[in-house]
């Protein structure tokens, strides 16, 4: 049987979620008098009193522009944070880290990846003005192990220190990795020491992982934002085999939302991923990541009886600027909500002849009379451009979450 951190990660998928509302309720009862920020965004979503899952439905979600925002208004964290800067453990450029045990979420993730206590790890991520490498080492002191804080040295002075110390594990970059990898052949330094790894901060590739693996390490990798710690992690079936997609980490509520709107998408559909993380220091309501993934509807081969989702399948901010206008994904849904016989949009910046041109697609069923022209119409209401409409049958548009796709530079 798979090797779990504790009973929270096999508990029946009922009792995870009256637990995570009730915490989250708990939670924000305590932060509501310290937070502004977190009272503002209460009165927008007309919510006098938080009681679970209809409420926080309420809430408006937080992309960046709209944390920038915030910020400004209120620094250094919006008036979202519940805990006195100066009583926290470390402050970043617009993020914070408290006090609590594992306050990033990462000993769960790095657990599922192998970490075992007395493993040496070498942590080359940044500690400077970043918070990754603090996660690593946040989740290493749960787990027991040791870390050698790396960072981002040279690379003749990471191979000169796992001579020297015998890691057994490693954290950081998966193209830092493999090119660690790469550099120890070459020069013929042995670093055969290194075993496993736990990487995030960017996609894992198959190409990349292949490599990875092909010199002796195992590798899994985790789903992490420098706003909301570690979100999901890669985890193994009772054979050790990789799972597909990637088990959300307890303490975290997450959402597959219409990319730019508030909504929730069907299951199995990709939309913008969009997290509640359970923190008292600072509450994040419905924050979006910014990237595209989707949930896979069945249980986990691993045990784990949390949600999975697909893994990154791309960047959500699909904005593009055409004849001085910025054109947002929230248009596209704009123009979709006019139109009941509408199932799906999808908006083409295209090059013809030189010059600049916009295409929406529909997906109708047929007899939608005069829906061409009508959806014409909305298009120049709202982005206040002219473009062709295209009705096509329910079901020819890709299934991958983009509402705005360009295309000029392919032309």
């Amino acid at each position: 049987m798979p090797d779990f951190m504790d009973r929270l990660e096999t508990r029946a998928v009922k009792s995870r979620e009256l637990a995570l509302y009730r915490d989250l309720k708990a939670i924000i009862a305590v932060a509501k008098p310290r937070a502004p920020g977190l009272r503002r965004l209460m009165r927008m979503a007309k919510i006098v009193e938080f009681r679970g899952k209809d409420e926080l439905a309420k809430f408006p979600v937080l992309r960046g522009r709209d944390m920038a925002l915030l910020r400004e208004q209120e620094p250094p964290f919006g008036g979202l944070n519940a805990t006195r800067p100066g009583l926290l453990r470390r402050l970043f450029p617009n993020v914070l880290e408290g006090h609590a045990k594992d306050w990033w979420g990462a000993a769960r993730a790095m657990h599922a990846a192998g970490f075992t206590r007395g493993d040496i790890i070498l942590n080359c991520f940044s500690y400077h003005l970043s918070t990754a490498g603090h996660m690593v080492e946040s989740g290493a002191q749960v787990l027991g192990c040791a870390v050698i804080p790396a960072g981002s040295s040279s690379i003749e002075r990471q191979l000169d220190a796992i001579e020297a110390l015998q890691p057994n594990a490693f954290c950081g970059k998966a193209a830092f990795l493999d090119l660690l990898l790469q550099k120890a052949a070459e020069l013929r330094r042995d670093i055969s020491s290194i075993k496993k790894a736990f990487v995030f901060g960017a996609p894992l590739s198959q190409h990349l992982r292949a490599s990875i693996e092909g010199r002796g390490v195992r590798v899994r990798q985790g789903f992490a934002t420098s706003m909301l710690g570690v979100i999901a992690y890669e985890t193994d079936d009772a054979d050790g085999v990789l799972n597909e997609g990637m088990i959300v980490n307890e303490g975290v509520i997450l959402e597959i939302v219409r990319p730019g709107a508030d909504e929730p998408v069907a299951t199995g559909e990709i939309g913008e991923v969009v997290v509640t993380r359970l923190n008292l220091d600072c509450p994040m309501l419905r924050y979006s990541t910014g990237d595209l993934s989707r949930i896979i509807p069945e249980v986990s081969p691993c045990g784990r009886t949390n949600i999975r989702i697909k893994g990154w399948l791309g960047r959500a901010d699909q904005a593009a600027l055409m004849a001085d206008r910025t054109l947002l994904p929230s248009q596209v849904i704009d123009i979709g909500a006019r139109h009941k016989a509408v199932q799906r949009l999808r908006l083409v910046l295209r090059s013809e002849n030189a010059k600049e041109a916009l295409l929406l697609r529909a997906e109708a069923p047929r007899g939608a009379a005069g829906l061409a022209n009508e959806l014409g119409a909305s298009l120049r209401d709202v982005t206040g451009l002219e473009g062709a409409v295209e009705i096509v049958a329910p079901g020819a548009l890709p299934d991958d979450g983009k509402l705005i796709v360009d295309e000029r530079a392919l032309a």
